[in-house]
Parts: structure tokens; sequence; C-alpha cells
């Protein structure tokens, strides 16, 4: 027989409540598939002047009513939409994110994540059981053709062109003349560094296959003489010279053996009193966050052969390579600078 004890334990059991932050990481998947979706069928710009219903959205649009309500409803559950008695509503604050004409969004990025990281996230499991194979070629997947680079240049700049303003302003231009923009892509920082210097050049180095989108951004911002291009391969042509030398994105995709070569060509490169500027997302002091440090971290993994550091990391990395002064500079949002003085 039970004692009194016992039975009022057994009896004070509660069933487990599912946490909300583990229901948000298991049903994650739906939202970013939805939010891609909806941002490549052009629904959050539908919704940005007035809020709708979602049959008035479909119609416009040429969409799914059933399909796109089920969408609309995913969004809505996340908090990314809101149920307006006329329809719905894009909140204030998503807004500059969502609106394909921003200087922040971030469709392309997505879009990235959902056709391209997501469909190489099985290859963990191998790494997890196996180890991840010496001799990878990070790169061949995200230039195997003129769609996947553009696709890939397209996700760059929306993850790097909004940000970038800050961190020009952040890196002394005024007393620059000439910026190296190392594996600069399609030129979202170069644009932010020649709108905020006016008497600043600059030079985006990186593969031949990049060049057109250059020639494009130069074109689309007015900036012929001012935005050049050089094709080259970083592992075996030696970077442009100029007293800013930039690495945006860039040294998180390899491994620091890998860093310390690029810094030291960095460091042959820059003019004296010039300044390399390392433009990352960084780890806390601890290693574990911020959230997106840790995602792209394990994207990172995948995608290349490189991880995302801490600030004192790269610092160390600089002071090795030659710099001094370093300093870290850290924006309001995921993307920060860390500078060193040559």
């Amino acid at each position: 027989m039970k004692s009194a004890h016992l039975a009022d334990a057994a009896d004070q059991e509660v069933e487990p409540v599912f946490p909300e932050r583990l229901e948000r990481a298991v049903y994650g998947l739906y939202v970013t598939h939805a939010v891609q979706l909806a941002c490549a069928h052009g629904v959050f710009d539908a919704l940005l002047p007035a809020p709708a219903p979602s049959t008035v959205v479909a119609e416009k649009l040429g969409l799914d009513r059933e399909t796109l309500h089920r969408i609309l409803v995913v969004l809505g559950g996340a908090g990314l939409l809101e149920s307006a008695v006329d329809g719905w509503v894009v909140p204030a604050d998503l807004r500059p994110f969502v609106d394909s004409g921003a200087e922040d969004y971030l469709g392309g990025f997505v879009t990235h994540l959902v056709e391209s990281t997501a469909g190489r996230m099985g290859e963990v499991a191998g790494f997890l059981e196996r180890g991840k194979p010496d001799g990878t070629r990070p790169f061949d997947a995200l230039y195997h053709d003129e769609a996947a680079t553009e696709r890939f240049l397209q996700a760059m700049w929306d993850l790097s062109h909004g940000v970038s303003a800050e961190l020009a302003a952040l890196s002394e231009l005024d007393t620059a003349t000439h910026l190296v923009d190392v594996g600069g892509a399609s030129g979202p920082f170069a644009v932010a560094a020649l709108r905020a210097a006016p008497s600043l050049t600059a030079t985006v180095f990186d593969l031949p296959a990049v060049g057109p989108a250059v020639a494009r951004t130069r074109e689309r911002f007015g900036l012929a003489g001012r935005l050049g291009f050089t094709p080259g391969d970083f592992f075996r042509d030696r970077l442009p010279e100029g007293d800013r030398i930039a690495f945006g994105y860039i040294l998180s995709d390899w491994a620091d053996g890998t860093c310390a070569e690029l810094l030291a060509a960095a460091r042959r490169a820059c003019r004296p009193g010039g300044l390399v500027l390392i433009m990352e997302r960084l780890f806390d002091d601890d290693g574990v966050g911020p959230l997106a440090t840790a995602a792209m971290n394990l994207s990172m993994h995948v995608e290349t052969e490189g991880r995302h550091r801490s600030a004192a990391e790269y610092v160390e990395l600089l002071t090795a390579a030659g710099f001094h002064g370093c300093e870290v500079r850290r924006g309001t949002r995921d993307k920060h600078l860390v500078l060193g003085r040559a």
C-alpha cells in the first residue's frame, strides 16, 4: 500500500509544457520557407502599401488562394504578419527587410539559405560520424554556373549592403584615397564607401566570374571612373595596392592558416599608414552566441573551410601579420569591424 506522501506526490505530477523556444526551433523550418516564398513571389511587396486579405493578394499576384492562405497563416503565427480587420499587415519593424526595393532587403539571402544551404545540411551527419574530409572545394557549388553565381552574389548583396554604410562610417575613409575590396563580390561595401567618401576610388578584387556583376553595379550607381574591378585569385595573384584593404565576410570562409596568408598579402598591399578592415559576424567572448553567428558558423562548416571567430581572435591574426593599433568597432547589427594599422 502506498504511503499518503507518495500518493500526494503522484497526484501533484504535472505534464511537461512544450517550451516555446523549442517549438520555434522545430517549426522554424516552415517559417523560413514561408518567408522565402513570400519574398520570391512579391507577397510582402503587395502588402506594404495597405492591408489586404489573402484572396485579394492571390488575385493580384496570380497565386493559388489556398496555398497563399496557408503561407500567410504561418507567417502570422510566427509574428511576421499581423491580422487586421481589413487583411494582413506587415509590422513596421519588418518593412525595411522585406521590401524588395529597400537597402536592407533580405530576400536574396533567404533564397540562398533555402535553395543552397539547406540542401547541403545533410552533409553534417557525415561530418559528425566521420569528420569533414580534406581537400574540399567550397566555392565550386556557388560558382558552378552563371545562375548559381548570380544567386550567390545577390545573397551577398542583400546580406551586406544595408549594413555597409554603418561600417564605412567606422573605417576612417576621410583620410583614404583608394580602397581594395578583397573578394568584394558585386560591390556592396565598395558602393557604401564611395558614397561616404567622395574623393575615394575603389577596386573590387574577385574571381573573373564576378566582373559582369561589378560592371552592373558601377552602371547602376553612376560610379564610372571610381569603381574598378581587377580579376584574380587571392591564393595566386598579388593584391592591388591601396590604403584601405577590406575583407568583408571573407576570412570566415577560411581556416586560421589561410587567414594568416591572406592578411600577410594584405600587409604587403597596404600602403604605409593604411588600414586593413575585417568585417565579420563576431562570437561573444564565451564562444556561444549570438544566435545568427552560431547558426552561420555551422553553415561555414558545410559551405566553406572556415568558421566565425571572436574579436580577440581576429586581433591576434592581425597582430601576427604585422598590423598594429588594432581596434574593434561594433556596429548596431550583426556585422562588425576589426581594423589593424599598417
